[in-house]
């Protein structure tokens, strides 16, 4: 357990400048507290800085005094890579939460790091433009938090990860120095990417102060459409045909198994299934349209030859925007119905698309043979492979957490004999850190390390996340 030594306390609290600070423990809880209760921080020194300058300060200290320091944005993350576990300062961006510039010229909006996302996408959508990333946690998370973790969330499949939207960083190293890449350039071939390094590494290498991100036309409207399934192996065939028929302006394909649906009818209130008397696997399929082209036609015409195929058994086309909002109500409440209805181990893998049926079959098999009262569960994002497989044991609390450990290690090595990964949008953390030692090469943990030595090598920056325990 760390402990901060006063005059270092009084230096940081300085460096945080006036209002950027608290040693309340009222005022620090909050921020100790992770969202599945998994994991619980502890803190003598919570900074809450206003500008990069003040983080530039406040880090160049921590290098020189080897103080460890776990960065923080909305506090959103699942596993627990934004917690100060081991007495670490906290270093929260909340308050950095400005956007900058917004340019309709470049498409291009420049964010403080501490921007909460539903803000982010406010601010383009006022401008007439989309800012595309879209997760359950969008009116809490923030763009810095995002960057860090490299978010996913429902429009991957038509407009990539967290790292393919942004352009240009602005990143406070462990010593402090600012590296500034904020050009806003689509192409700078001037050697490696930099900013690439710090998208995903969970604050291990440098704390992100501002974001430049891409923006795009906003779409004329929508078509939304509930579908059920003949069986779960005709998913993917059916995304295929979509994106053909509508030229690829397939924007989500949401895979839901219907007990994942059964959990948010039973604890979102106003919530309903409009396909209840389907007992199969649903997907919930959405196109945005651009004002050249409507989609609906195409989309209708290779909905209804699927069905004719019997690949499709049912439909339910969003009629109106309270339609939409209520099938996309059932999708993203699946995490919060999943938290109320008791215990659960959450997974969160990828693998290649053409895997997706054999995954879901053979992790399910292998789950119960762990664990014969487990009732594993299956939803997320079948365009990019990356599935959300959630195991409960109803009546079974406690013998589901007693296992958590074997559970998470056999759908680990069923996600590594399909040639996939162990964390496809959430991260490592303290949750997989350990893990992936496994499942990764002896080469790529080395470099990694390398990495982390060559830009903290005080080892300051969120230290016993994502790498696994060791040297460096």
């Amino acid at each position: 357990m760390t402990t901060l030594d006063a005059s270092i306390a009084e230096r940081l609290k300085d460096a945080a400048g006036p209002g950027g600070w608290s040693d309340e423990p009222n005022q620090i809880a909050p921020h100790l507290a992770e969202w599945r209760g998994r994991w619980k921080g502890t803190t003598p020194l919570l900074l809450q800085p206003a500008a990069t300058g003040n983080v530039a300060r406040i880090l160049s200290i921590c290098h020189e005094t080897a103080t460890p320091i776990v960065p923080q944005g909305g506090n959103t993350g699942l596993v627990g890579g934004q917690i100060p576990t081991n007495g670490e300062v906290l270093l929260s961006l909340a308050r950095m939460n400005r956007i900058r510039v917004i340019s309709t010229e470049d498409n291009t909006l420049l964010a403080e790091a501490g921007v909460v996302l539903a803000n982010v996408q406010k601010a383009a959508d006022e401008a007439g433009r989309l800012f595309p990333l879209s997760l359950a946690a969008e009116g809490s998370c923030t763009i810095g938090g995002n960057v860090s973790t490299n978010a996913g969330g429902v429009n991957v499949l038509r407009y990539g990860m967290t790292r393919d939207l942004v352009l240009g960083l602005e990143i406070v190293l462990p010593d402090g120095h600012v590296l500034d890449s904020l050009r806003g350039l689509r192409k700078d071939n001037t050697g490696y990417d930099l900013k690439q390094l710090f998208i995903g590494a969970e604050g291990t290498l440098g704390v992100v102060t501002a974001v430049m991100v891409k923006l795009f036309p906003k779409p004329a409207g929508y078509s939304t459409v509930l579908t059920a399934l003949a069986d779960v192996g005709n998913a993917v065939e059916l995304l295929n045909r979509l994106q053909a028929a509508t030229g690829g302006l397939v924007t989500a394909f949401e895979l839901m198994q219907r007990r994942a649906l059964d959990l948010v009818v039973k604890h979102i209130p106003g919530a309903v299934n409009p396909l209840a008397s389907h007992q199969g696997w649903t997907v919930l399929i959405e196109v945005s349209n651009p004002s050249a082209f409507d989609a609906t036609e195409a989309l209708e015409q290779a909905l209804a030859q699927a069905m004719e195929e019997g690949a499709v058994v049912d439909a339910v086309f969003a009629k109106t925007a309270r339609d939409r909002d209520a099938l996309w109500r059932l999708r993203e409440s699946i995490p919060e119905a999943q938290r109320q209805d008791g215990a659960s181990i959450a997974n969160d893998i990828s693998v290649p698309l053409s895997q997706i049926p054999e995954f879901i079959r053979s992790a399910d098999e292998s789950v119960r043979r762990v664990l014969p009262e487990a009732r594993p569960f299956t939803f997320g994002h079948v365009g990019d492979g990356n599935l959300h497989f959630a195991v409960q044991a109803p009546g079974h609390d406690a013998a589901l957490i007693a296992a958590r450990g074997a559970i998470e290690r056999t759908v680990q090595e069923e996600t590594e004999r399909l040639r996939g990964s162990i964390s496809a949008e959430h991260g490592l953390g303290l949750a997989k850190n350990e893990a992936i030692a496994l499942y990764k090469s002896a080469e790529a943990i080395a470099l990694m390390r390398a990495l982390k030595r060559t830009l903290d090598p005080n080892n300051i920056l969120n230290p016993g996340k994502l790498l696994p325990p060791g040297r460096g």
